[in-house]
């Protein structure tokens, strides 16, 4: 019994870490089946001393402060019942033990009783009288025990309910606050292709710590480089599909930039959380590049407009314009042939004020 109760254990514990990665979905075929095997371990018959020798219950406990809501509950159930379950073996023990003592009582009364019929009328009266005695003080240790043992009950009652209030408020709280536990290492598919991005993905991202000043430190250790490696790669392949497929050139866009040497802002940003898993996919090269390379990006299409700009019609400036919409008189123009020889010129006007445009022949 108590092998069957450590396998059933370690079906949900899988079960529930798998649930725990997939962080993004309602709902998952990993909580499903995590859920399935709990109510499984709900109804396994478990005892006293199975609880005590296979320690399955601390274990158990841990479960309710996972992620997955539905997960929590039903842990927090399976514990309460076990928690019951020692209470009412515990309470019947104690009153076995003090069943017990009172037959050991009634036994030597009985020999004593006997004993005192063999011998004279007085001696027998004596004897009834003594019996008498013993009954009351029988009764009065029964009735005694039984106070002690509603007392106790109703202490230990007293301690589950407390236990149980801590706990609602513990679980209350981490649900708001509670973070994922952090993965002590990487989580396989047996996907040899899917596997080998989570591992270049996790190397990236473990060599943020490294990379950051002493003030973004504690962040970066508090966040988790192989869960959010999982969350990436999963993101990636039910968008596009294995990697090795049409979209590789997507995926190595994205590999490229969190492996880069010369762009530590986009790793950090994406182990933080600053680009969700599920939004990196529909970054830009430009939105993934480094603030340097931004930068650089923005003084090229600053030349490049200034080249452009230099091609276009030679414009002059004049006061002899005056703006419909602000009334000043600083505008630029140029002339274009529009029509055909014999017609005028089209005259194209800009306030260089409100930058307003308009055109005259």
């Amino acid at each position: 019994m108590e092998k069957e109760l450590i396998e059933l254990f370690e079906t949900v514990k899988r079960a529930a870490d798998a649930a725990a990665v997939d962080g993004g979905a309602d709902s998952s075929p990993e909580e499903s089946r995590c859920l399935d095997v709990l109510k499984q371990l709900k109804k396994f018959p478990v005892n006293y001393h199975v609880l005590v020798s296979s320690q399955v219950g601390k274990r158990v406990r841990q479960l309710t402060k996972h992620p997955r809501v539905k997960v929590r509950a039903l842990a927090s159930e399976v514990v309460q019942n076990w928690k019951n379950i020692i209470v009412r073996e515990t309470m019947k023990n104690k009153d076995s033990n003090g069943v017990n003592g009172e037959s050991v009582k009634d036994e030597g009364a009985g020999a004593t009783a006997n004993g005192a019929t063999k011998s004279q009328r007085v001696d027998s009266v004596k004897v009834e009288k003594v019996s008498r005695i013993d009954n009351i003080k029988v009764e009065k240790m029964t009735a005694k025990s039984e106070k002690v043992v509603k007392s106790e009950s109703s202490s230990a009652e007293k301690k589950v309910e407390r236990v149980n209030v801590v706990k609602t408020e513990n679980s209350s709280s981490n649900v708001s606050s509670a973070a994922p536990p952090k993965l002590g290492a990487l989580i396989y598919c047996k996907d040899s292709v899917r596997d080998k991005v989570r591992e270049l993905l996790a190397e990236a991202l473990c060599k943020v710590s490294g990379e950051v000043d002493e003030d973004l430190r504690d962040e970066v250790n508090a966040c988790d480089p192989y869960r959010v490696a999982v969350q990436v790669e999963t993101a990636m392949f039910e968008k596009w599909g294995r990697s090795n497929g049409a979209q590789k050139f997507k995926y190595r866009s994205i590999m490229f930039n969190i492996k880069d040497q010369n762009n530590p802002d986009f790793r950090r940003k994406v182990l933080l959380g600053k680009f969700p898993p599920r939004s990196i996919t529909e970054l830009t090269p430009e939105e993934m590049a480094s603030e340097e390379r931004q930068k650089q990006n923005e003084k090229i299409k600053e030349k490049a407009l200034f080249n452009s700009e230099r091609g276009a019609p030679v414009q002059a400036s004049t006061d002899k314009f005056k703006c419909g919409r602000c009334k000043k008189n600083q505008c630029t123009y140029y002339q274009m042939q529009t029509r055909s020889a014999d017609e005028p010129m089209t005259t194209y006007v800009t306030c260089v004020n409100c930058q307003n445009r308009w055109k005259f022949c």
